[in-house]
Order: structure tokens, then sequence, then C-alpha cells
């Protein structure tokens, strides 16, 4: 995208933030104030990124945590490298497929201990300020442990899907703890949470060890175990995070990085791969051309994805073969440009993420995406400790013959993925994510379309409205914002379409944008209108 595109070519309600020593961009302002912080105290993007991870800990608590996972795609500068990290937890040794059969499960419950698998956040921050870093993990922890501690007023959208979750807390095991008598906090209201702020003092003095062996790790198994679960202790000393390869494809001359498996970055790459020989500029932003083409490529995407990401460490999917040229032009031939195919993208869900960027002045980026998947995960608490634990293992299928089928020791299917997109080895070009579990891959295509075919800016691209592929159905919600003719038309294609009401607005997902203008090296940053957040610079 050239600077003369950095015009208004739509609306949009919010300017886009620019920056030249550095931009945080997170779904909540609090975070991003605390890791704009650490880059005027002369911390790195890497140090940024993780003191907004951990505040959103406290300040977005349904979304994130430390007990949940996380993902990053790091940028550096100095290397001219870029990093791929899975922060994600496996399956406790003791459940396996014959032990689901055994209790009669057909299906991993989403609810109580049977989900639970290791929390894999807390060992990443550390690789990540090990290996990244400026600064020190106490450093970084500071601002969330003086929210957790002092407390901070609950901003409105986060205080209504709080709401909305209140008869989950109720009922679930240690969800008191994320309530005031007995209902979520309000609008504007201070929220403290002493025990998370003790937990995290914990882990700033004492590392990632603290977390994962002694009294916590103690703690955080007992709470599994007594709601059914199988995590153990030794499940949690064993946790261990990885470095990868990122994977890429070339679109529209841009080079578009993705986490590789057990994470669904691929169905973005495959969905791209199959679109780029089309000139989809030319169609339209919003026409019924553009939209079938977008969502049969994502079904083609999701049919793939969902039979091949699984953990690579039990089944190495073909990647190479997936991203090929070849492969790509194949699966586009198969799409009918009139006519909706009968594409089936599996049984997608809903989950709660957050994702954030960040880029420092030494020119480093991260993408970083953490979360508990479905809102406070599991549902369980770990009692005193402020330790809200994920259910990252309702992914896992308990068919024996799927390569994501439950296993000791295996890490599940995974819907969270950052993105990076560079222009050749020298310069990156965008840090990018869309929160929102299944939505994720199809928020990631339509972004990254809205800037690179459609010349939109960082906060068009974000505040343009949006389509979901929604779970199971196979039908396709349309965000308001769309020409009403444009529901007709596709429906006379043959898709099941309909326009999102008030009470599916959460459908879309939230996203954040950092672009670096290859001209003048200059930050410009978006920030999601579905969300609290904002982007901030110095």
């Amino acid at each position: 995208m050239s600077s003369a595109q950095s015009l208004f070519a739509r609306p949009s309600r919010r300017s886009v933030v620019m920056a030249r020593n550095g931009i945080v961009a997170t779904s909540q302002p609090l975070a991003a104030q605390a890791g704009l912080r650490m880059l005027m105290n002369g911390g790195n993007a890497i140090d940024a990124a993780i003191a907004a991870a951990a505040a959103l800990n406290v300040v977005e608590p349904f979304s994130t945590g430390i007990g949940g996972d996380a993902f990053a795609l790091v940028y550096l500068a100095r290397s001219n490298e870029t990093l791929a990290l899975n922060a994600s937890g496996r399956a406790p040794r003791d459940f396996t497929i014959e032990e689901a059969q055994r209790r009669g499960l057909r299906s991993i419950p989403l609810l109580g201990g049977l989900p639970i698998t290791v929390p894999g956040a807390v060992d990443g921050w550390e690789q990540l300020i090990k290996r990244c870093g400026h600064m020190r993990l106490a450093d970084v922890l500071a601002p969330a442990i003086a929210y957790a501690e002092e407390g901070y007023p609950v901003s409105p959208l986060i205080a209504r899907t709080w709401s909305s979750l209140e008869t989950k807390l109720r009922d679930s095991y240690g969800g008191a703890a994320w309530l005031i008598a007995g209902r979520a906090p309000r609008a504007g209201e201070i929220f403290q949470q002493p025990e998370l702020g003790e937990t995290l003092r914990l882990i700033a003095e004492g590392g990632r060890d603290v977390f994962y062996t002694g009294h916590l790790a103690d703690a955080m198994s007992a709470a599994a175990q007594a709601t059914g679960g199988y995590l153990s202790p030794e499940d949690l000393a064993t946790h261990h995070s990885s470095w990868e390869q990122p994977l890429e494809i070339n679109y529209r001359g841009v080079r578009v990085l993705e986490c590789p498996p057990n994470g669904q970055g691929i169905i973005t790459l495959l969905a791209l791969n199959a679109m780029r020989d089309d000139n989809v500029a030319a169609m339209g932003f919003g026409t019924a051309e553009a939209l079938h083409l977008q969502i049969e490529a994502l079904r083609q995407a999701f049919a793939d994805g969902l039979y091949y990401v699984a953990d690579p460490a039990t089944y190495p999917a073909p990647l190479p073969e997936l991203l090929s040229d070849a492969y790509g032009r194949e699966r586009r031939r198969q799409i009918d440009p009139r006519r909706a195919g009968s594409f089936n993208h599996g049984q997608p869900l809903e989950s709660d993420t957050v994702y954030l960027t960040a880029a420092d002045a030494e020119g480093n980026v991260v993408s970083l995406i953490s979360s508990l998947y479905y809102g406070f995960g599991s549902g369980v608490s770990v009692p005193g400790t402020g330790i809200c634990l994920q259910n990252r293992g309702a992914g896992f299928s308990l068919d024996p013959a799927h390569p994501n089928a439950l296993a000791p020791g295996k890490r599940p299917y995974h819907t969270i993925i950052p993105a990076l997109a560079l222009l050749d080895d020298s310069c990156w070009l965008m840090s990018f994510g869309v929160m929102g579990g299944f939505m994720q891959p199809q928020g990631h295509v339509q972004v990254i379309q809205n800037m690179l075919d459609f010349a939109m800016n960082p906060q068009q691209a974000l505040d343009a409205p949006r389509f979901c592929i929604v779970e199971g159905r196979g039908s396709v919600l349309i965000e308001p914002g769309f020409e009403p003719e444009i529901i007709t038309q596709l429906a006379e294609m043959g898709h099941d379409i309909r326009l999102a009401d008030e009470t599916e607005a959460n459908a879309f997902g939230g996203g954040q944008i950092i672009w670096r203008d290859p001209e003048t090296g200059a930050y410009h940053g978006g920030s999601d209108p579905r969300k609290d957040g904002c982007a901030v610079g110095f």
C-alpha cells in the first residue's frame, strides 16, 4: 500500500493513530497504556507486548489469562529474522480416548475439569523475554500487578460481555472470585483482584518455575481434579513452549505469515492462496461477486484445516503441498463463480480471545494472541490464586482415526492465530490479527484484502463490515453496513445468508493492526470499534 492510499477510501469514525518511536494496539485502553509505558521506559516491542498481555489478564479476564495459552510472531530488526512461538499447552497424560469412552463421552465437554489442558502462556512470556526482550519479567508485569491490586474501572463493552457470563460464574467452581455480591461488575465500577495480583507478583519474582511447580501447580491440579479433570502436577512440571518456523504465502507481492499447526493460521493462507490469481480489487469491496469468492475460498480452507490442523508432533501435515501454487489453483477451479458449493467446514464454535500488537523504534514488531477459549474458559477458577483455567481440550476429537484425536501430552486444534506481513526480507509491512474463535482466519482474510486489494488504511480495514461463516450450519452472517441487495444476490447464488442482529454482534470478532509505511518508516495503528480498545503511540 503506497502512502497515497492512506487517504480515506471509505468513511471511518476513527483516525489512524500515527507514531515514529513505537505503537501498541490492544482491545482495552489500560492494557495499551501498559505496553506503551514499557516502550517509553526503554523497553522494546516484545516487552510492550507482554506487559499488554498481562494487563489484559486483569482488565479483560474472561478472555485471557495465565490459565490459558498464547501464540506469537516476532520480527527482530537487528537479526532480520521472524520467529514463531507456540505457547500452547498439552493434554493431561492420564486423559486418553479409552478413558473418555469409559466415561461415556462422545465429545469433550466445554465446562468443568475435563477440557482443561496445561496453561502455556506464562512459559511463553518468559521465553519471549529471554530471547527477544530488553527488560525483566518483573518490569513488564508491574502494570498488571498494579491494576489487580489497586483496581481499575471496567470498560463498557467488557462489562456487557462479563454480564452475559454471570450465570456461568455463579454455577462454576471458584467463579465467585469474578463477581461482586453475585453479579458482574458494571461499566465504570472499580474491580480489584488481589489474589491475582499476588500470583503475578510470585511469577514476577520467581519466573515461570513458580507457576509450573510448587503450590500454584498443586492448586491448579487440585481444582481440575476436583471438577472431574486429569491435570496433574507432573503435566505442569514438564510443560515447555516451542519455537517454530512460520508458514507463508505470497499474496499481491506481500509475504503473509502465520504460525504453523496446531494453530489454524494455515486456513488464512489456504483461502488467500486460492484467490491470489483473481482481480479482487476490480470486483469491488462488498459486492456479491467478491463476497461469494471469499466465502467459498474460506469454506474450502476450513474443509482442509479442520482435517489437517493437529499437533505436528503426532501428525505432520503435508504443509508444503497444501500451500503450493498448484494446490491453490486446483482449489480455485473447484469454486463455481455463480453458485455456492457444498464445502464442509466442520463445527466452528464461538470463543473469547485477546489480540494485541506492538512495534518499537528499532523496527521490531510482535503479533501476539492469547486466550482462555470460551468466556472464563472451563469455568474452573483456582481458589486463592486468581487463575481461571482454559477449556482448550474441547478442541480434541474423540475419533481415534482423526489427526486431532485426543492423546496424552498432545496439543489440541487451536483457534488463536497472530499474523504478520513482510514486503521483503528486510522490511515488515503489517502486524495484524482478528480475535474470535473460528472467525479468526475469516477476519484475517477480510482485513488483509481490505488493505491490499481495496486500498484501505488500518482503521478503515477494521471498521469495514464483515461476514462470518457460522458454526455447523454453514450459513453466513452479514454484518450491517453492506448494501441490502447483497443479501438477495448471495441468496440467489445459493448461500444460506442473513443479516446479523444485535445479539450476534460478537460473531465478527475484533482486531488490531499496525502498518509500517515503507516510505517514511512511520507506524499507522488501527483498533477495532467492536471492542473497547485503542492504538497508542509516541
